[in-house]
């Protein structure tokens, strides 16, 4: 549930504009009757009708009269809005209440209330608003909804006001607005062993003592509940709070998504594209290891990273599981195509060090970005790929001579190299193929005699 911004909207004289705005609000039954005044006035002048003339005054003061009556009517209106959630995932629904308060000492008339949202999230919503107190409060809410992806601006909200006659109309707008997040779609992937990969992590992680010296005791901050027999009084004095030892690090098992974004490699736009079903697929991986107490970093193709805050750029044991996961979807929900041609920058990441379990979502490879994507296999503990054929999500098989077999000389490549790597077919589960790769790397393991000690996911 997310708070919203409040603002407030004073429809007194001390508005810009004063008078003159308030006779632009005439609406279009103001105007006509103005005109018809006006015109009933020059005909009773020119034809000497007394009668026509005081028709004509009448109609031409109405409209007059009441713009005069908005204008002078002050009172003091605040606005609040509030999104329940704030991050919805795409395809679901969220709830946006509007609380409108008079905080003035004058009951409001009729009040027009109107919010302003992308239209990808439906039309805009408008409520009408009775008499409202001094000091009363009235609430609405309306809900959104968007099958895409992406950050929306909700606001600013506007308030209309209305004379009884439908004369003359006044608009005022708050300042504030919020963003509602859509993220992708999140998959609940089987609580499988992926054999073999990132010997020495997961469930089997291991402790080792930070430094055994009584001088050489790396400090860090207490928490609450933490053992008091673990204070180290110097460092304690000499930082002014409370500090503990760090006897034991946990080598937390980590895990890399890598997101391939090449728009060169996806073909085709919308919810049920491939470059979708891998924007999804990440998401899901990145949630299911962070919720098994892994470490992950979700990367792209062009090197860049999204990080927790652990020292070596992977969520670290500080970070809550939810807080990360937050971190990495709002990135993935404006993430989009990039310009680049290769995976060579999404390599030199890689290279770095040892990265444990790699999972990655290719799009369409050619010979050279498949012999790059063999190589990254040499920096982690175990590798499973998703390589999607987006061309044949919008074709039928036989529409391009050749491009199958081309596929499948791909996903040969990288297997040759040890990756665990596994066809995308349109509208695959995630879930399914979750399981099929635990297959796969079982069957490998077990054919080339490696220990089962793996990563729990």
């Amino acid at each position: 549930m997310a708070g919203g911004g409040t603002g407030q909207a004073d429809t007194g004289r001390g508005e810009k504009g004063g008078l003159r705005t308030a006779l632009a609000g005439l609406t279009t039954c103001g105007r006509s009757f103005l005109a018809a005044g006006i015109a009933a006035a020059v005909c009773a002048y020119v034809l000497g009708q007394s009668d026509l003339l005081r028709v004509g005054l009448l109609l031409a003061a109405l409209p007059l009269v009441c713009a005069v009556f908005l204008y002078r009517t002050r009172y003091r209106v605040a606005g609040s809005r509030r999104l329940s959630p704030g991050r919805v995932p795409a395809g679901s629904e969220a709830r946006v209440h509007l609380r409108m308060d008079n905080v003035s000492r004058l009951p409001t008339g009729l009040l027009m209330l109107q919010d302003r949202v992308p239209y990808v999230l439906g039309p805009r919503p408008r409520f009408v608003l009775d008499r409202v107190e001094p000091g009363g409060r009235r609430e609405v809410s309306y809900r959104v909804r968007s099958d895409l992806r992406g950050r929306y601006p909700l606001g600013p909200l506007q308030l209309r006001l209305t004379d009884p006659f439908g004369m003359c109309e006044l608009t005022r707008s708050f300042s504030t607005y919020d963003t509602l997040t859509v993220i992708p779609r999140v998959e609940a992937l089987p609580p499988v062993r992926l054999a073999g990969e990132a010997k020495g992590y997961g469930d089997g992680r291991q402790r080792s003592l930070a430094l055994a010296g009584e001088d050489d005791v790396i400090p860090r901050g207490y928490r609450h509940g933490d053992d008091l027999r673990r204070v180290h009084w110097r460092s304690t004095a000499r930082y002014g709070e409370l500090m503990v030892r760090r006897e034991e690090q946990p080598q937390r098992a980590r895990c890399t998504v890598l997101l391939d974004t090449r728009g060169i490699a996806f073909e085709g736009a919308g919810p049920d594209s491939a470059f979708e079903w891998a924007v999804s697929g990440a998401a899901s991986v990145l949630v299911h290891m962070l919720e098994r107490g892994f470490s992950v970093r979700l990367l792209t193709d062009t090197g860049n990273s999204v990080p927790g805050e652990g020292s070596d750029g992977f969520a670290g044991a500080s970070q809550e599981t939810a807080d990360s996961a937050g971190l990495m979807m709002d990135t993935l929900a404006v993430v989009d195509h990039s310009d680049g041609t290769g995976l060579s920058r999404a390599y030199d990441v890689l290279r770095g060090g040892n990265e444990g379990l790699l999972v990655a979502f290719f799009g369409g490879l050619d010979e050279e970005q498949a012999a790059v994507a063999a190589k990254m296999r040499q920096r982690s503990g175990g590798a499973v790929a998703f390589v999607l054929d987006s061309g044949a999500w919008l074709r039928e098989p036989t529409d391009v001579p050749g491009a199958s077999d081309r596929h499948q000389e791909r996903l040969r490549m990288l297997r040759e190299a040890g990756w665990t790597a596994l066809s995308v077919p349109r509208g695959a589960s995630l879930g399914e193929l979750w399981r099929q790769a635990d297959r796969e790397r079982t069957g490998l393991a077990a054919t080339t005699g490696t220990s089962g000690e793996g990563a729990g996911s």
